[in-house]
């Protein structure tokens, strides 16, 4: 079965060289040609001498794994993802039969020229389409990684068929937890994701909901270390599961949005293909979608910032399993 890698173009730099070259690629040893080099190992002089400045055997080891990893442990067959400068979608494709490692000496516009051969996919795919472990997966700072939810992956983009049967679950742990959310009122749940706001850092969050709010339901403002601060204005949707949320909805919330402010829309559905588009449309405020399957992956990943009324309330513990 297949495996699921990210080779990054330099925070999308070369994304376009890649896209048209057919390949991703990597420098680090710029001046051998690495076609002959066989293991791990035969890596870290070749490095060393490509970097004589590097001292740390921690970095030196990181950067010849990842070296490893292009070589060696990615294969024909395998997906591979690429994020362009636009970090709100992301590109992926096939790499090709082996050999499909070369040395390139030419002008392409990229300078690595360690690359191996990939079939790109003629699409793309959202970033907002995939769960919340999936997303923090991709910012890792690794130029080179495998992607660990590789089942989620191919659910994506629609080759069901390429998931490992032995990981396949009958109990669906996501229908378990929306199922008891949706036990609660509209307002304690607008309630809830005020709670979950301040777990995930935002200061001043506030609910908002009630008549004549314009749509927003809660407030919260993020403060990145001092760097940056998003004021961020939520809507939020208590809908039967399975409903998709169409563009309609999510537009309307823009009118609620303040000069410099964003959006955000929660929900325990999902929303369809023409909703995310709008949500990022330029010029016009950005729209968050945070959908059923999200929702839940934030409230286990910030489980523990849920007042304990509301964990008593749901009937849940850490882990989001019934009590």
């Amino acid at each position: 079965m297949p495996e699921v890698y990210c080779v990054r173009a330099e925070f999308g730099t070369y994304t376009k060289q890649f896209l048209d070259g057919g390949y991703v690629a990597i420098g680090w040893i710029p001046k051998i040609d690495l076609s002959r080099v066989r293991t791990k190992d035969e890596l870290y002089p070749l490095y060393k001498k490509a970097h004589p400045q590097d001292m740390s055997n921690v970095v030196i080891g990181q950067q010849v794994g990842q070296i490893a990893r292009f070589l060696f442990e990615i294969k024909a067959g395998d997906y591979v993802i690429t994020p362009p400068s636009n970090t709100e979608i992301l590109h992926y494709g096939i790499i090709e039969a082996d050999p499909s490692y070369f040395y390139f000496q030419g002008n392409d516009g990229c300078p690595y020229p360690h690359r191996r051969r990939v079939k790109w996919n003629s699409g793309t795919v959202r970033r907002s389409d995939f769960s919340v472990p999936f997303q923090n997966t991709i910012r890792s700072s690794l130029t080179v990684f495998n992607i660990s939810q590789s089942d989620h992956f191919f659910e994506v983009i629609g080759h069901k068929e390429l998931v490992r049967r032995s990981r396949k679950e009958i109990y669906d742990p996501y229908q378990a937890v929306l199922d008891q959310l949706l036990e609660l009122n509209d307002k304690e749940f607008e309630i809830l994701i005020t709670h979950l706001l301040a777990a995930l850092g935002f200061e001043g969050s506030e609910h908002k909901g009630k008549t004549g709010d314009g749509g927003v339901d809660a407030t919260g403002e993020l403060n990145v270390a001092n760097l940056a601060k998003v004021k961020v204005f939520v809507q939020v949707k208590r809908y039967k599961l399975g409903t998709k949320i169409n563009k309609n909805i999510v537009k309307a919330l823009r009118q609620s949005i303040p000069s410099g402010g964003q959006g955000a829309f929660i929900t325990t559905a999902d929303f369809q293909s023409a909703a995310s588009e709008i949500a990022l449309e330029q010029g016009f405020p950005r729209i968050g979608l945070v959908n059923d399957r999200q929702l839940v992956d934030l409230l286990v990943e910030h489980w523990e910032g849920i007042p304990q009324e509301f964990k008593e309330k749901l009937g849940l513990k850490l882990g989001l399993v019934r009590t």
